[in-house]
């Protein structure tokens, strides 16, 4: 939407793709789930809300008040179809007036996030994608629960499978923000510092459900091991939206000694269950993605960079899946309430 937006057509076109890879994905778990005829559905209504979000964000760069107003309609209108369909497909375990509201919420923020991207609120446009991103999230963590039978689903709401989910929406949503922030470093000043409070904002909330689980001490060393992660992470960044080759080998050398410092820690508060290497590797793959990320995106090769995108949030996924088993199997998992609810709200918020 926003490359609509800003009118950029050669960085729009490489997320269309990637928008209809995931189409094509989320119709494949849709046909695992309730089968072929109702996959068919979902499509249909899948693809007619992007093609309504395209609509409005096209109105948006047009300043045409006529078509934002007749997209937000039908975009309405889709939120109450799907509604109607999960209802269905679910065999009524999820109710359609809640489906419905999820839905509209995940639209309404999405056109709010382009309002504020073209009236060049920044820090509004960043703070509200934040947001959706969690809501979303949530949205597919209830999906996947109509999906399943109800004995099955049960397992789902259990402490381990939570905190599970906590974690893969705070590691996945510190990927996709420091993504955001890359990018905002080519778009100049005003983008980049509200991306980044989104960062920090993610840190925050990070730090605090790591509190949750190994106390204030604890959480406040691995505050400092993140931030420098984080900072190390963009100091790459300003060095190749500079092409300063000096400054990015660098930063990649910083980046391999802090991601060294955070596998030990992991690797202590989990008493050794995972050993450091595999961690340093793991680290040292995800700053990998984000550093092929910016270089495919500073030389405008925009299917790569979108690619090191999808790669990097998967790659995190696993990650978190790693850590959380490991962390159930050595300290009393407390729940992490998620996101903006553990406080988040950051470049990344070291204690000094």
């Amino acid at each position: 939407m926003r490359s609509v937006v800003a009118t950029a057509p050669a960085f729009g076109q490489a997320a269309g793709v990637a928008l209809q890879a995931n189409t094509d994905e989320l119709t494949r778990l849709v046909a695992s789930a309730y089968g072929g005829a109702q996959a068919d559905g979902f499509t249909k209504l899948w693809q007619r809300q992007l093609a309504d979000l395209m609509a409005y964000a096209k109105g948006v760069a047009a300043t045409t008040t006529s078509a934002t107003k007749t997209a937000r309609g039908r975009l309405l209108a889709d939120a109450d179809a799907y509604g109607s369909w999960l209802a269905q497909a679910s065999k009524g375990r999820v109710r359609a007036s809640e489906a419905a509201a999820g839905v509209r919420m995940h639209v309404e923020e999405l056109m709010d996030q382009a309002d504020a991207y073209a009236a060049r609120d920044s820090a509004q446009a960043y703070r509200i994608e934040r947001a959706a991103y969690e809501h979303m999230f949530t949205a597919g963590a209830g999906l996947a629960k109509a999906s399943v039978t109800p004995e099955v689903a049960v397992g789902l709401d259990t402490p381990p499978e939570r905190l599970r989910s906590a974690f893969a929406m705070l590691l996945g949503e510190h990927m996709e923000l420091i993504v955001e922030a890359q990018r905002a470093t080519f778009a100049g000043a005003p983008q980049f510092k509200a991306a980044a409070a989104q960062v920090n904002a993610n840190t925050t909330a990070l730090t605090k459900a790591m509190a949750a689980i190994v106390g204030p001490t604890k959480a406040a060393e691995f505050q400092t091991a993140w931030a420098n992660h984080v900072e190390g992470l963009l100091a790459y960044t300003a060095a190749a939206a500079g092409n300063d080759q000096n400054a990015k080998t660098v930063a990649k050398q910083n980046l391999d000694g802090f991601a060294e410092r955070l596998a030990l820690y992991f690797s202590d508060i989990v008493k050794n269950v995972l050993a450091a290497d595999p961690l340093t590797q793991a680290i040292t793959a995800h700053d990998t993605h984000l550093i092929d990320h910016v270089d495919a995106y500073a030389a405008k090769d925009y299917p790569r960079a979108q690619q090191m995108e999808l790669e990097g949030y998967q790659q995190m996924l696993g990650v978190a899946n790693t850590l959380v088993s490991a962390i159930q199997r050595t300290v009393k998992p407390q729940l992490p309430v998620g996101g903006s609810k553990t406080g988040g709200g950051g470049t990344a918020c070291r204690r000094r």
